[in-house]
């Protein structure tokens, strides 16, 4: 088995919205299919399973699939689960946890288990920008109804 990297993707957004809302669209099919996915199914359970499917999606247009494991599913505080890097080759764990503030929900995303190569530092870069730039795309849609 390949050393891993000690670093771990870490972005945190503030979404005004409640907990169960912004939970509900980052762990539901209808949730991720809505701003994110252009197909998704997710049974949201220890055990369960995830599924992003995006065909033609973005200004990139974009088409692929990724998903894994669902680890832990807590509504509406914590979701885990697991998915392929870019590579292909191996999965990362992903761990978002939803805290109740005054404000709204701070949604804080953790995403770790890059190997220590190369390609382990590329794909654990393109997440770092990826998941701040998919949370900004949950506050604009949860907030203003913007769709990307």
């Amino acid at each position: 088995m390949a050393k891993m990297i000690d670093e771990k993707v870490r972005v945190t957004t503030l979404v005004r919205a409640t907990p169960e809302r912004v939970y509900d669209a980052l762990t539901t099919a209808d949730g991720l299919s809505a701003w994110f996915t252009t197909t998704a199914e997710v049974d949201a359970r220890p055990g369960g399973h995830i599924h992003f499917g995006w065909e033609n999606w973005g200004h990139s247009h974009y088409t692929g699939e990724n998903g894994g494991p669902v680890l832990e599913a807590r509504r509406p505080e914590r979701f885990v689960f697991q998915w392929k890097v870019d590579t292909d080759s191996y999965f990362t764990t992903v761990e978002i946890d939803f805290e109740p503030i005054t404000e709204g929900t701070l949604v804080r995303l953790l995403e770790y288990s890059y190997e220590d190569t190369p390609t382990g530092l590329k794909d654990m870069l393109a997440r770092a920008t990826g998941w701040g730039e998919v949370l900004t795309m949950l506050k604009f849609f949860i907030e203003y109804g913007v769709k990307y």
